[in-house]
């Protein structure tokens, strides 16, 4: 009988050993939810992770048991369970610490190369906005209007110009715009301050349903800071009349549960221009997050941007070689422009009563935007010359919402997020005209007003089998434009509306802790101009990308990781809208393939070392081989560097990135040249005050930013002349800032 009731005693305990559930969140020193914290049981090894709530259900653990969690940027606690922690739940509160890699464990995300990039954002902070898309591995910028244009953006095979195959978001907000005066897709950046940046979320390709339009060759969702641990000043100076300043200042102190900080940032600059860019920019930015009951929170976000420029614009090779002008000097030195941004985001995230999680926003922007630029300089008004200016002036309102609710079926673990959003943009206004001299309209070329509204639901399920993840999803976007010609002799508002629905599907496959293996797929669009789809009745509105990746993410040391992916992207057709002349140029079915590379190495605690490259074939369908070149874009880029952090008082680092020759139009007849440029940058820190210099170019080479495939006609010459136009990189730059936190 003894024996007995000792058995029955025994097979209790362990079934309560192995049956039981511990709950909890996970939050930073902010109270903020933490997500995708590694849990791990290390007395029975079992392990889950924190949900986007900071929330988690470890099974098989009972009291004494000890609890371990891990996220990099934040130090590892171990907690030993407490009988009272299974009733009451478990609360962690985790300490910022240095990013090491070798803490890195590969975890079931679908997406698992952004929280690699979360090292490179820590080790290598943005000092500018110009540089705050160079963290996404692989993607490549240029600036050509004078400082105060969006940057064109090079991903994958495609030249993006300044938006159309790349979604981009800050906190839910958009930040394409859509029908633009310069361009269908038009971001701008600049109105975010890099010292306000939490995270950088991306993806590269059409597989993911909770991006919508413009998401071909990938997106980049920006999150800000919901609150600082210090008030901080910086000011610097450089080369060519080179002045920033910035403050973050905290406007609550010892709240318990509310946050609120304010931001602002003025920059001036000349640029290395005989003609001076006179380049300023202010911006002012604010956020309070308040916790309303339990782990619910709202979130209020204001900022404002405002920014004016003159530019040299692209010059002819030709000018430079025959001496009429140097690599910074201009033909026509009157263009330049002014631009502004308001924004309101409002976010909520509220835990329901089954456990699921509610997310929204809803936002507001009023935009500005006046551009003027000569591309082709007396080509087609040898007296006036062929200066443009594009305007216009737009509201934008919008909301996200999105449900997230985990599921548990027998040893299958399953998420479901559902969302629902509206984006309508009221354009007025939007103008193309030709002028002279920044002072008169000669011709209105278009001018009218545009309304757009795009509505999406999707659906995204995620099952976690054993060691593999099955990722379905589908998404359904509606269109509507509307578009009144101002330039018509009768009153006449176009409309057309269409829909479109993209599935996605996605595998992972973690082999272990340290390798992952990933196969995704997806259908992906982008939008077309509304004056394009109304005034030329284009046949195919929302043209498709069908796209598929397949590669792994592999730790073979614990210092070392490595990424691989071949892919593959068809376009159904792609329509480049050229804003500067108010046209469309339909160019066809299109097909791009590579290879992307990564390595991050962690030679010590203070020493980091990154690289990414890709390679690609990017070309034509519709044109005979030796006509197929897509222009501009880029077969190979390589970019990368070495950092060091906490050598004694000082940090720092240098970065290089390459861009190889590439087509600059179809038959490859003109090229445009590459450029390896390398960036460095040095830090010492003194108590509260940190001293930095930073050169940019720091071997001095001659390169170009940006290149282009022009036609153009100078005032002295008789015929024109296509050829390559650029707009000359910065030489040797150097600043120095001085920084005082307290």
């Amino acid at each position: 009988m003894r024996n007995t009731i000792f058995f029955i005693v025994a097979t209790l305990c362990s079934l309560q050993s192995f049956g039981q559930q511990l709950k909890g969140q996970v939050v930073d020193q902010f109270n903020m939810p933490l997500e995708n914290v590694y849990v791990i049981n290390t007395t029975t090894n079992t392990h889950t992770h924190t949900n986007e709530n900071g929330q988690f259900t470890i099974e098989k653990t009972t009291t004494n048991n000890s609890i371990q969690f891990s996220i990099l940027g934040y130090a590892k606690k171990t907690i030993v369970v407490t009988e009272n922690q299974f009733k009451n739940g478990l609360l962690v509160s985790l300490e910022t610490k240095t990013f090491q890699l070798e803490e890195l464990v590969l975890r079931k995300e679908i997406n698992a190369l952004q929280t690699i990039s979360r090292i490179d954002l820590q080790l290598n902070p943005v000092n500018n906005s110009q540089e705050i898309l160079r963290k996404v591995p692989g993607l490549f910028i240029g600036q050509h209007a004078g400082g105060g244009k969006a940057e064109q953006i090079f991903l994958r095979g495609f030249d993006i110009d300044h938006g159309t195959d790349i979604t981009l978001s800050v906190d839910g907000m958009p930040i394409n715009m859509v029908s633009h005066a310069h361009g269908q897709g038009y971001s701008d950046l600049h109105f975010m301050i890099p010292e306000t940046i939490q995270k950088i979320d991306f993806g590269k390709g059409p597989y993911y349903a909770n991006q919508g339009d413009f998401n071909t060759a990938g997106y980049v969702n920006f999150s800000t800071k919901t609150a600082i641990q210090e008030n901080m000043v910086s000011i610097g100076y450089g080369d060519f009349n080179s002045i920033r300043t910035v403050g973050l200042f905290n406007l609550l102190e010892n709240a318990k549960n509310d946050d609120a900080y304010v931001a602002v940032e003025y920059i001036e600059f000349d640029g290395p221009f005989e003609s001076p860019q006179n380049f300023n920019r202010l911006n002012i930015f604010t956020k309070y997050n308040t916790f309303l009951k339990g782990k619910d929170k709202l979130t209020f976000t204001a900022s404002h941007f405002t920014s004016s420029w003159d530019a040299s614009g692209q010059i002819p090779q030709r000018a430079v070689d025959n001496g009429t002008i140097t690599r910074f000097g201009a033909i026509d030195d009157t263009e330049g422009g002014f631009t502004s941004r308001t924004n309101f985001n409002v976010q909520l995230q509220k835990t329901l009563a089954n456990e699921s999680i509610f997310q929204a926003n809803a936002f507001y922007s009023n935009y500005n935007f006046e551009l003027y630029s000569n591309f082709t300089f007396f080509l087609d008004n040898p007296v006036d010359g062929d200066q443009i200016r594009q305007f216009e002036n737009r509201n934008i309102y919008g909301f996200n919402a999105k449900i997230i609710k985990e599921k548990k079926y027998g040893d299958v673990d399953a998420k479901f997020t559902k969302g629902i959003g509206l984006r309508f943009d009221l354009v007025n206004d939007n103008e193309l005209s030709k002028t002279k001299n920044r002072r008169e309209t000669l011709t209105n070329v278009q001018l009218g007003d545009v309304q757009q509204t795009n509505m999406y639901a999707f659906f995204n399920s995620e099952f976690e089998i054993g060691k593999f993840k099955i990722a379905p999803a589908i998404r359904l976007d509606y269109f509507k434009y509307l578009y009144t010609d101002a330039l018509s002799t009768t009153y006449q508002k176009l409309s057309k509306t269409r829909a479109i629905v993209n599935p996605k599907l996605n595998f992972l496959y973690t082999q272990n802790n340290n390798l992952q293996w990933f196969l995704k797929s997806g259908i992906g669009f982008h939008s077309n101009d509304a004056r394009v789809v109304l005034q030329q009745n284009a046949d195919k509105i929302l043209p498709r990308a069908y796209g598929v990746d397949f590669g792994i993410i592999w730790k073979p040391t614990k210092n070392i990781v490595i990424n691989t992916a071949a892919w593959y992207l068809f376009s159904e057709e792609e329509f480049v809208y050229v804003g500067d002349a108010g046209i469309v140029e339909p160019s066809g079915k299109s097909e791009r393939f590579g290879l992307d590379l990564g390595l991050r190495y962690q030679l010590s605690d203070k020493i980091y070392f990154d690289t990414d490259a890709t390679i690609t074939r990017a070309r034509s369908l519709e044109e005979v081989s030796v006509q197929d070149y897509i222009p501009l874009a880029p077969n190979f880029t390589m970019s990368g560097g070495l950092s060091f952090n906490n050598l004694g008082k000082f940090s720092g680092g240098i970065r290089y990135r390459y861009l190889a020759d590439r087509a600059a139009n179809e038959d490859n007849s003109i090229v445009a040249e590459g450029y390896f440029v390398s960036d460095f940058n040095i830090n010492y820190n003194l108590k509260d005050i940190t001293f930095g210099i930073a050169v940019e170019n720091l071997f001095d080479v001659d390169w170009n930013e940006t290149q282009f495939a022009t036609e153009s006609r100078l005032r002295n010459e008789a015929n024109s002349v296509e050829e390559i136009h650029f707009t000359p990189g910065t030489p040797f730059f150097a600043k120095a800032t001085i920084t005082y936190k307290f």
